[in-house]
């Protein structure tokens, strides 16, 4: 297995506000208990629709519809500030009304509706009423879970429609913020990072194929996304990041 990262979050103030939407799944839990457990974090508000994230001194539960504007608005406006790090670690791949497309005939639109407001709609409302919160004298990071398979360049295999189709807008939304946040925080970023193959339930029915080394525990998978996020800089705003760090092209 791949090492698992150290966490310093060295590059970013002490005394860190954080927000992790999506506390509740698999990555948004272990981000949100790596987060609680770092000396330089003093509050984690941990967002979701059940509210089962994990429970921590440091972490404040808050209710949060990511199908909801006013439900965003309202935990928005509850939080203190400023953010240091917002990170939304949502998204659908396949649930009862919803499964990868394997050819054009399986097209259905509200299956690319809902995908489209799970994995790009519900984010870019997240980015409106949470980017203003970000920190203006320090650096700051907005963060989204994204997919390599969001890649319009790195499509090669076809198929999974809605999924690509979504990840792929949601990563133009992250460059089009990102090019406002730089007007509005220069210190701050905003990129969309890709966990790799993570065992969670989203990845659980496609996880044959790929090797042993490459499959991720959860709490693996979010100490490599922290790791990402402290190296990155205000430069890197508005593009795409493996686990490793590596770029991935639009």
């Amino acid at each position: 297995m791949t090492a698992e990262p150290a966490i310093t979050l060295s590059t970013f103030g002490s005394d860190m506000t954080v927000a992790v939407i999506g506390a509740s799944g698999g990555i948004g839990h272990a981000l949100a208990e790596r987060l609680s457990a770092s000396e330089r974090v003093a509050r984690v508000f941990a967002c979701s629709r059940s509210g089962r994230g994990p429970r921590h001194a440091k972490i404040v539960q808050r209710p949060l519809d990511l199908e909801d504007e006013a439900s965003i608005a309202a935990v928005a406006a509850s939080l203190e500030r400023p953010l240091d790090l917002a990170i939304v670690a949502t998204g659908v791949l396949h649930d009862r009304a919803l499964a990868p497309e394997k050819s054009w005939r399986a097209l259905d639109g509200a299956a690319l509706e809902r995908a489209f407001r799970i994995n790009a709609v519900g984010p870019a409302l997240v980015a409106k009423h949470f980017l203003p919160l970000l920190a203006r004298d320090r650096k700051a990071a907005f963060a989204a879970l994204s997919a390599r398979v969001g890649s319009i360049e790195d499509n090669r295999l076809g198929g999974w429609h809605a999924y690509r189709a979504s990840k792929a807008a949601l990563n133009m939304l992250i460059r089009t913020l990102a090019v406002e946040l730089a007007r509005r925080r220069p210190r701050a970023l905003c990129v969309a990072l890709h966990p790799g193959t993570v065992d969670t339930a989203l990845s659980a029915p496609f996880q044959d194929g790929v090797p042993a080394e490459r499959r991720f525990p959860p709490r693996v998978a979010a100490a490599h996304l922290l790791a990402v996020l402290d190296r990155l800089e205000a430069a890197d705003s508005g593009r795409l990041f493996a686990w490793d760090g590596a770029p991935i092209a639009f």
